[in-house]
């Protein structure tokens, strides 16, 4: 080969890694493009890793509108049911410690239940929303095991068997974890304990309006009560997907497909769902992962184990019209799934 046919042939290679390094960076672009023309406007944070480092993050909104305090990548929100994964992680390290039977009844574990149905109601089914338990004074809704029903009443449930198992409160219990992961801006909700929480708001016609109740209680820590912020929801995706926290086989239990159940987020067909987490097996790539709605807050955490990839997106605001809840993740996680972010490892 001459000087002048290498000399092309490196100009034709260097082209083509150039063309593949920029069409892998244009998920970035496309991203920021949804972020600046969303509508509703977004106000939130976006974070992308892989292979537990951060490939592409964003902060964009107020963390308080009416003092006009900016949103900082350390800021934290209330991720609402994203909580029910942690709880249901709680639960396992429990049944790995020989405390809990996953199909016992529940009555074994919470004796002050009076209702004919917990001794029918095992633990598995709080834990996949296959229980029937509508309200506590009523009778169920279906026979255990044969339905799905999603609420917060189970993971409740799920809480105060951790605080059974543990003999200590679930505040405790999720906040030792969160240590021991180095989460060190995620907690148990408490009204005496705010931090640096952004302030929930509802969109009213592109109207914000500050959320004035709040959905979160000392009961229902299990199902939507910690607070966190993106990089600390990396760290637990890094940890659990890993296998850092959980054995094998209960990490399996978790990501199991123990029933089926629709959420417009994640498709119009039914998809698995297992332990507070969904497995969603009909898109290009396999992904795992949660919502969470409530109190003026939505976000989303998704995992993609092929590629190693989480995206996690959380804002402090939430559409009065439910056919806009979550509508720029829904776009962010389109953009991902038709990247090249999410080849193999």
């Amino acid at each position: 080969m001459n000087f002048i046919a290498k000399i092309s042939l490196l100009v034709l290679i260097l082209a083509s890694c150039n063309s593949s390094a920029q069409k892998k960076e244009d998920y970035k672009k496309s991203i920021d493009s949804i972020i600046q023309n969303s509508n509703p406007k977004f106000t939130g944070i976006v974070l992308i890793s892989k292979n537990g480092k951060t490939l592409y993050s964003k902060v964009e909104g107020l963390s308080n509108f009416e003092t006009k305090k900016p949103l900082k990548m350390d800021t934290q929100f209330e991720i609402m049911s994203n909580s029910k994964l942690i709880a249901a992680v709680l639960l396992l390290l429990e049944v790995e410690k020989g405390k809990v039977d996953l199909n016992a009844p529940i009555k074994k574990y919470l004796p002050e239940l009076n209702q004919t149905w917990a001794d029918s109601v095992t633990v598995h089914q709080l834990l996949n929303h296959s229980h029937g338990i509508i309200d506590l004074q009523k009778q169920l809704a279906f026979k255990p095991g044969t339905d799905f029903k999603y609420g917060n009443l189970s993971f409740n449930l799920v809480a105060k068997i951790v605080e059974f198992s543990s003999k200590k409160s679930y505040r405790e219990v999720a906040e030792s974890l969160f240590k021991k992961l180095k989460m060190n801006h995620t907690f148990c909700y408490s009204k005496d304990k705010e931090q640096n929480l952004a302030k929930g708001y509802y969109n009213v016609k592109n109207q914000l309006e500050p959320d004035t109740s709040r959905q979160i209680t000392d009961e229902s820590l299990g199902a939507d009560g910690i607070i966190s912020t993106v990089s600390d929801l990396a760290i637990w995706n890094n940890n659990l997907h890993k296998g850092k926290i959980l054995k094998p086989e209960s990490y399996q239990l978790l990501t199991k497909n123990t029933i089926l159940s629709q959420h417009n987020f994640f498709g119009k067909e039914k998809q698995p769902y297992g332990y507070g987490i969904r497995i969603v097996e009909e898109e290009s790539v396999k992904y795992l992962g949660h919502t969470g709605l409530g109190d003026g807050f939505s976000g989303v955490n998704l995992y993609f184990p092929e590629s190693d990839v989480s995206l996690i997106v959380l804002e402090n605001q939430m559409p009065e019209d439910s056919n806009l809840f979550y509508a720029s993740e829904f776009k962010i996680k389109n953009i991902l799934l038709k990247s090249d972010l999410l080849s193999k490892k």
